[in-house]
């Protein structure tokens, strides 16, 4: 029996459309091949009929390969921060893929640029590179559909993190005039929705579709809404005389780690970013989300993935400590001698009665101090073994129990979010309990509460897993 679904392509896949993409075309296909220049980085968790291709865009040998019997290719790269020279790299790039498309036999290329544009016509840099990347595309005659859309709210996504590590980070803000200029975003969900959907056309025509969110606002209003949805009370100063260098000089200051994306949107800024063309609306079936639900999509989806306490490697009997997004996120990994189902066994035995395996008396002071702040405190009489996700573990609710971890996500007064994870697992014959901890903080207090205590969560968590290797040594022999 053949399959009829097609052989896709996914360029780009370790960036973060591509990433998203990943699942959904895996469905969709019949083989889908994710072209990285470095295999290695996705090497795990890949789904079905998916695999890892090694190629460089801008090679012609390694590329031509890699599109061979490729029925649809999607084109997510672009060279946004890599250099001066980066519209020169991108047309490169472009025109080596748009060749071999051509040569290989691909039916459609599916591209994402941007949308940006002023009343008299002129773009920025960045944004005259990502309209000439689709030119050179069309230019061998392959049908391309062109997406231009402008930020993509969504978790990982650079412009959003950017937008939202100014929001958490500062109470006060200084406000230039180029985030009052009009911005139309979209949620990642619709651009996925989006972008899967054009692999349905069958014209040999090319398309160029401009997609945004249902309403239009300004860069300030999105940042309102983000402290809104965050519960942040945030005040913001309009100034006219911060040049967008400055402004990219404030951005470097502030979020170092967004500086090169958050300088090219700065740049961008200076054109109004609104759907001019509504033929995307007739063209697909898809009903964008507001502003307002596109970032508590975003929030939401975050926090329900729990990809964040994967995203760490950990270190044998060591600490690994980073910032994920708005999250600060700690791993600890301890060698056991022991099987890593007794392992299990103990991780699913914590709380309760049983209690964590440290510091019982310092848990308990925990869970009166928070019964006195209205929250639930300690609730031994409701937990259940082995528990079950909803279950409660003293002032945790269990979001995972199985195969061999656990996730719990605080119930607590807290100024943020909490969650702990306790898996087992064994590499090369050896077994290890891996706990990762991650807090959400919620404006200035919540990140002063993580510095404040963090001494102490360190004794305790540190302190536990210590004690979980004595309980799992102990059993086990």
């Amino acid at each position: 029996m053949t399959d009829d679904r097609p052989v896709i392509a996914l360029t780009g896949a370790t960036g973060y459309v591509g990433g998203l993409l990943i699942r959904p075309l895996a469905s969709q296909a019949s083989e889908l091949r994710c072209i990285t220049r470095d295999a290695s980085r996705l090497a795990r968790g890949l789904p079905e009929r998916t695999r890892p291709v090694e190629a460089d865009v801008a090679d012609s040998a390694s590329i031509t390969a890699a599109l061979s019997s490729a029925d649809i290719a999607f084109y997510m790269v672009h060279s946004l921060g890599e250099g001066r020279d980066f519209a020169e790299r991108e047309a490169e790039a472009a025109r080596c893929f748009a060749d071999a498309a051509a040569r290989t036999g691909v039916k459609r290329i599916i591209y994402l640029g941007a949308l940006a544009q002023d009343d008299a016509g002129h773009t920025s840099a960045h944004i005259q590179s990502r309209h000439s990347v689709g030119e050179i595309l069309r230019s061998t005659g392959v049908p391309v559909t062109e997406f231009r859309a402008s930020v993509v709210i969504g978790a990982g996504s650079m412009p959003f993190e950017a937008i939202r590590a100014l929001v958490e980070r500062l109470p006060v803000m200084v406000t230039p005039r180029w985030v009052r200029m009009p911005v139309q975003p979209i949620a990642a969900r619709d651009l996925v929705s989006y972008l899967l959907a054009s692999m349905a056309e069958v014209s040999d025509a090319s398309h160029v579709y401009e997609i945004g969110a249902r309403d239009v606002t300004t860069y300030s209003e999105l940042m309102r809404a983000y402290a809104r949805i965050r519960g942040l009370k945030r005040l913001m100063v309009p100034v006219p005389v911060i040049t967008p260098r400055l402004s990219s000089l404030w951005l470097k200051l502030v979020t170092p780690a967004h500086y090169r994306i958050g300088k090219n949107i700065v740049d961008s800024t200076a054109h109004s970013s609104v759907v001019a063309d509504h033929s995307a609306l007739k063209a697909f079936d898809i009903a964008p989300m507001s502003i307002e639900n596109a970032i508590k999509s975003a929030l939401e989806e975050e926090n329900r993935e729990l990809a964040f306490l994967d995203e760490l490697n950990g270190r044998e009997n060591g600490v690994e400590r980073r910032r994920i997004g708005t999250k600060f996120v700690e791993r600890r990994q301890i060698e056991v001698d022991a099987a890593e189902s007794d392992a299990t066994d103990v991780i699913f035995r914590i709380g309760g009665e049983n209690g964590w395996f440290w510091g019982d008396r310092l848990w308990r002071l925990r869970g009166g101090m928070d019964r006195v702040v209205g929250g639930p405190g300690l609730r031994t009489d409701q937990t259940e073994y082995p528990p079950e996700p909803g279950a409660v573990l003293d002032f945790w609710t269990v979001l995972r129990a199985g195969p061999e971890r656990l996730t719990l996500k605080a119930d607590m007064r807290l100024p943020g979010e909490a969650w702990l994870d306790l898996r087992a697992s064994t590499e090369h014959g050896r077994t290890s309990i891996v706990q990762t901890a991650a807090f959400d903080p919620r404006g200035v207090f919540g990140i002063a509460y993580w510095f404040g205590l963090y001494p102490l969560h360190s004794l305790v968590f540190g302190g536990m897993l210590k004690g979980m290797r004595r309980a799992i040594e102990r059993d086990s022999s």
